[in-house]
């Protein structure tokens, strides 16, 4: 008898139709009428200032009902129960032919991704193994799997769908074909993290 185990999994976490569509739609009015900046490499996609859940009452009841997955998605990363925070949110406003290149967030453990409205196909979230991988220099290009794939698209994205993630993950988004996309992002930290009794907490 023979079985494959996939070791060293990257966890990801989806939460379906999660927010319902009064929430959303006070979210996306936030989005439409707050003040945006534009990307740095497409003024088809516009992004909001950093804003504070306390600031409007619809995000301060989306950061607690989200709060309790981030801490199980927490303690799945680091294997222990801690206190997660989720410290910052901004919203992104993506028009048609609008794209993000590939990135990732710094100074953060979890991120988040509220689609606030539908997301067209072209227009999924893809994640990208990191570039320093220790994969094969040469390898077969033509078929692809499970497992020597370089991407993976998310899929069935419905308006309300949440995504968590590690912050360090490349994740971008191809250009939209399709209506205007709004999505909402944030990024969590944990109180403290242990390392051989050496703890660094965060505020």
């Amino acid at each position: 008898m023979s079985k494959v185990i996939g070791l060293f999994p990257t966890p990801l976490m989806k939460l379906d139709t999660f927010v319902d569509s009064m929430m959303l739609e006070q979210i996306s009015a936030i989005a439409r009428q707050g003040q945006k900046s534009s990307n740095s490499a497409t003024d088809k996609l516009a992004h909001t200032q950093m804003i504070s859940a306390d600031e409007h009452q619809v995000l301060k009841q989306l950061k607690e009902k989200v709060g309790p997955h981030v801490a199980s998605f927490g303690e799945l990363l680091f294997a222990e129960k801690r206190q997660w925070t989720i410290k910052e949110l901004w919203l992104n406003v993506l028009d048609y032919g609008g794209s993000q290149f590939m990135h990732t967030h710094a100074n953060s453990f979890i991120s988040g991704v509220v689609y606030i409205t539908r997301s067209h196909s072209s227009a999924n979230t893809v994640f990208r193994k990191s570039t320093g991988g220790g994969e094969f220099i040469f390898r077969n290009d033509v078929p692809v799997g499970h497992f020597n794939s370089d991407t993976w698209v998310l899929s069935d994205v419905a308006a309300g769908d949440v995504v968590l993630f590690p912050s360090y993950m490349l994740h971008g988004v191809p250009p939209n074909e399709g209506e205007q996309r709004i999505t909402l992002a944030f990024n969590a930290i944990p109180d403290q993290l242990d390392s051989l009794g050496y703890k660094i907490k965060f505020q």
